[in-house]
């Protein structure tokens, strides 16, 4: 027995529910796609498991943070798939797919056949038994990946309060849960093997101004060594950590957020990987012409820095699913992915965004024992990444806006010295001129604009007058005192 549909998505994470959407928006009929997804629930807003879910005062559950609120679009409930004749098969593990058939089986046994596949099978939390510790399915021993991971970790952190917890891992998932123990009045330890928080991210200016911030609410850290193995009483529930420097940590819960990886074995053999993830072109296309994939198991190229990579994070799942849908839509009318890497967090009353990469020399700038600070990254001249923590919403679009035009630096000191003026400045000056335009005999060609001296002469005349109006400015200003 089977079912045929014009368009599958394999997987019922954030990215699918964008997908849905614009599918309806495309105007597909009733019976044409089908959302496969081992959850039991409609596809979610994800961020919300780390910043609200597990707050114990007024914490969000679903169907308020079901997608796609997250970019105050419609909220996709079980009504609205249902209305929309879009199939929910909810609670159903995959567990083969035929490529070159174009048939899924699942685990029940059905085979779903489909024209058009859009993988969006996400990734999974890392397990310590994956590094041959053994003991996290004890029951005060949790993960957050899913609505189910983060409704374990409330039921044992109402039985811990007062108690004291171990957050392995010192990244977004450690950073976020302990910050919520710490709401819930929970002593926290963190341990990694880093020498700093958010290391793949941060330079360690950034991330000891966090580290201070989390010290001033009670967190312990305990840097450069990982979990060794645990104790546990007669019952089976974890009584203590052991490290591998030795130290000993007596517990009540441990929360393990130490990476994730891409579910991608289904198309192992199937469809080219790259870089962990399946890769795919510009318009979010696989190997084989009737299969895409986006999200977090997507590697795709990043057309700012002319290479292929997979991020793992909400915005690029949402945005990725969105091109993907456009480009099976419309082919035509679809350009090439062109995203801009972004990150974001928010932990207690901080909250910061990051744009672009974190390569080349960093340029710090604002008051790092203030509320407000920020940095940039320039990488063989040009500015590639910025970071910003306490930022208001056009401070955040001018560091997004000055990273995507990637202008020249050629002055690091007045870079640090400007700081955010900088980007403030940059933002507010008209974009470069359009690329010059080549007549043919039959048609018209448009030579690529990415990178030619063309665009960065503009970039660079923007960014001189920019700097010259902002210290003109506060020149005026300082005569005028």
């Amino acid at each position: 027995m089977g079912r045929a549909f014009l368009y599958v998505i394999l997987g019922g994470g954030v990215a699918a529910g964008y997908a849905a959407l614009d599918f309806s928006k495309s105007g597909i009929s009733h019976g044409e796609l089908c959302i496969i997804s081992e959850e039991p629930v409609a596809p979610y807003e994800r961020p919300a498991l780390s910043k609200g879910y597990l707050l114990p005062e007024d914490p969000p559950r679903p169907p308020s943070f079901h997608t796609c609120v997250g970019e105050n679009e419609e909220r996709l409930t079980l009504k609205w798939y249902k209305e929309h004749g879009i199939e929910l098969v909810l609670g159903t593990r995959v567990k083969s797919a035929d490529v070159r058939r174009k048939t899924l089986l699942t685990a029940a046994g059905e085979t779903i056949s489909y024209k058009i596949l859009i993988i969006a099978t996400g990734a999974r939390a890392l397990k310590l038994e994956e590094f041959g510790i053994y003991g996290s399915n004890a029951e005060n021993v949790g993960y957050l990946r899913n609505l189910a991971d983060a409704t374990r970790l409330v039921t044992v952190m109402r039985s811990c309060v007062g108690g004291n917890a171990v957050v392995i891992g010192g990244g977004y998932i450690g950073m976020e849960c302990a910050a919520s123990l710490v709401i819930n009045k929970i002593n926290v330890t963190m341990v990694f093997p880093e020498a700093q928080c958010m290391a793949r991210l941060f330079t360690p200016k950034i991330s000891s101004y966090y580290e201070d911030l989390y010290k001033s609410k009670g967190v312990r850290f305990l840097k450069g060594t990982v979990l060794s193995s645990f104790e546990n009483d007669s019952s089976g529930k974890v009584t203590t950590v052991i490290l591998r420097d030795g130290t000993r940590l007596p517990v009540d819960m441990v929360v393990v957020g130490i990476g994730i990886l891409p579910n991608t074995s289904l198309f192992e053999g199937q469809l080219t990987l790259e870089r962990g993830g399946i890769k795919v072109n510009g318009h979010m296309q696989t190997s084989d012409s009737s299969v895409y994939a986006v999200g977090d198991v997507a590697s795709f190229p990043v057309k700012l820095f002319h290479e292929i990579r997979r991020l793992e994070h909400v915005d690029s799942a949402r945005k990725s699913a969105r091109h993907a849908v456009a480009a099976i839509m419309a082919p035509d009318k679809t350009g090439d992915f062109d995203y801009l890497p972004f990150f974001y967090s928010r932990v207690f009353t901080s909250s910061w965004q990051f744009y672009g990469d974190n390569a080349g020399e960093v340029v710090h700038y604002g008051d790092f024992s203030g509320k407000s600070f920020g940095a940039y990254w320039v990488n063989n001249g040009q500015l590639v990444g910025s970071f910003l923590e306490g930022g208001t919403k056009e401070e955040y679009e001018a560091i997004a806006k000055v990273t995507r035009l990637m202008p020249m630096v050629e002055d690091i000191p007045e870079l640090e010295r400007q700081g955010l003026g900088f980007a403030l400045s940059v933002s507010q000056q008209p974009p470069p001129p359009p690329p010059p335009v080549k007549g043919t005999d039959s048609s018209i060609v448009l030579e690529k604009p990415l990178y030619t001296w063309h665009a960065t002469a503009g970039i660079v005349v923007a960014t001189s007058i920019a700097l010259f109006t902002y210290w003109y400015r506060r020149r005026r200003r300082r005569v005028l005192v």
